[in-house]
C-alpha cells in the first residue's frame, strides 16, 4: 500500500488537486482531505467552497455522508472529507493521527492518497508534487528513483545512510524496508542520514511519516540528521520540519538520544 501525502497551502489548491486526482482516476475511497481553515470549517454546511469540495468528492452541494466537521483537541474545528476521514484524526493514540494534527495546527491542509496500484500512485504523485509540496524541478521525474541505503551501528544507534531520491518506487520502498527491518531486529534508536538525498516527493514524505510512526509505535525513536538542502526545502515549505526530530549532525543526534534516555 502506497501512502502519498500532499501538504496544501490553500483551499483552491485543494479543489484543483482533488479534481485532478479523480480524473486520473483515483478511486474516491482512496482520497482523504483535512483542513483547519476557519472559513471552510465554519461554512461546511453552506454553499461555499467546502460545499464545492464535498461536491467534487461525489456528494451534493453541502456536506455529503463522506464529509463532516469535527472538533479536534489542540486544533479546533476541522473539515474532514472522505470515507473514514473522521476516524483518522480521532485515533488519539495513533502516531499518524498525532502527526496529522500537528500539520493542521500549523495552518496547512492535508490531502492523503492510499492505493495499491502503482500506475495510480505514480499519476497521483505527480499531481501532489505540482499542487502540493510544489518542489518539482524542471527535467526531474520525481516518481522515478535510483537510490541506495546502508546501515551502520554506532554506540547502540542504527544510522541509515540514504542517497539519491526518496520517491515513489525504489527509494521509498528501500527506506520503508530498511526501517522495518531494523525495528523487527529490536532496534529502538534510528537516525536517517539525509546528507546525500537529492530529491524527495509527496510519496517520500509519506515514507518519512510511516518510518516515524513505526519507530514510535514500537517504543523507539527516529531522528533526521544531516538534512540535505532539497529535503530541508520541502520540510520548510510544508512546515513539517518541527514535526520531526532533526539534528544538524550525527554527534548532536547521538547526544539527543542520550538526553532522552
Amino acid at each position: 500500500m502506497e501512502t502519498l501525502i500532499g501538504v496544501l497551502v490553500s483551499p483552491a489548491a485543494a479543489e484543483s488537486a482533488i479534481a485532478e486526482l479523480l480524473r486520473i482516476p483515483v478511486p474516491q475511497e482512496a482520497i482523504t482531505f483535512f483542513t483547519a481553515d476557519p472559513d471552510l470549517a465554519a461554512q461546511a454546511k453552506s454553499d461555499g467552497r467546502a460545499g464545492r469540495l464535498t461536491g467534487i468528492l461525489g456528494g451534493a452541494t453541502g456536506i455529503s455522508p463522506g464529509a463532516a466537521t469535527m472538533q479536534v483537541p489542540g486544533v479546533g474545528p476541522v473539515l474532514a472529507i472522505g470515507p473514514g476521514a473522521t476516524t483518522v484524526l480521532g485515533q488519539g493514540g495513533s502516531d499518524d493521527a498525532q502527526f496529522f494534527r500537528d500539520v493542521l495546527r500549523k495552518g496547512r491542509s492535508l490531502l492523503i492518497v492510499r492505493t495499491d496500484s502503482k500506475p495510480i500512485a505514480e499519476a497521483a504523485c505527480a499531481v501532489l508534487d505540482r499542487l502540493g509540496i510544489g518542489t518539482r524541478r524542471g527535467g526531474e521525474a520525481g516518481c522515478d528513483v535510483t537510490s541506495k541505503a546502508s546501515v551502520r551501528h554506532v554506540d547502540g544507534v542504527a544510522i541509515v545512510d540514504l542517497s539519491g531520491r526518496i520517491t515513489l518506487g525504489e527509494g521509498g520502498t528501500m527506506l520503508r524496508d530498511t526501517v522495518a527491518g531494523l525495528i523487527e531486529q529490536g532496534q529502538r534508536k534510528i537516525m536517517l542520514n539525509l546528507r546525500r538525498v537529492t530529491y524527495i516527493d509527496s510519496s517520500g514524505i509519506g515514507e518519512l511519516v510511516r518510518a516515524l510512526s513505526a519507530a514510535r509505535g514500537r517504543g523507539g525513536e527516529l531522528k533526521l540528521v544531516n538534512v540535505s538542502l532539497p529535503v530541508n526545502e520541502v520540510l520548510k515549505i510544508t512546515r513539517l520540519a518541527a514535526l520531526f526530530d532533526v539534528a544538524p549532525d550525527e554527534s548532536a543526534g547521538a547526544k539527543s538520544f542520550r538526553a532522552s534516555a
